[in-house]
C-alpha cells in the first residue's frame, strides 16, 4: 500500500465515524434506566449460567 491509498482510507474512516456521531444522541433518564437495568439482567443471566455450569462440573466430575 502506498501512502495516498492509506491517507485517502483513514479520511473515508474519518468521514464514517463523524457521520455515526452526528446521528447519535444522548439518551433521555428513562431510555438510560433501560439501558442499565436490561444490561443488568444480561451481566446476572450470564453470571448464572456460568455459576451453574460450574456448579455441575463440581458435582459431576
Amino acid at each position: 500500500m502506498d501512502l495516498s491509498s492509506l491517507m485517502a482510507k483513514l479520511k473515508e474512516f474519518i468521514v464514517e465515524c463523524r457521520r455515526v456521531l452526528m446521528v447519535t444522541k444522548k439518551p433521555n433518564v428513562a431510555e438510560f434506566k433501560t439501558i442499565v437495568k436490561v444490561s443488568g439482567l444480561g451481566i446476572g443471566i450470564i453470571g448464572l449460567v456460568g455459576f451453574i455450569i460450574f456448579f455441575l462440573k463440581e458435582i459431576l466430575f
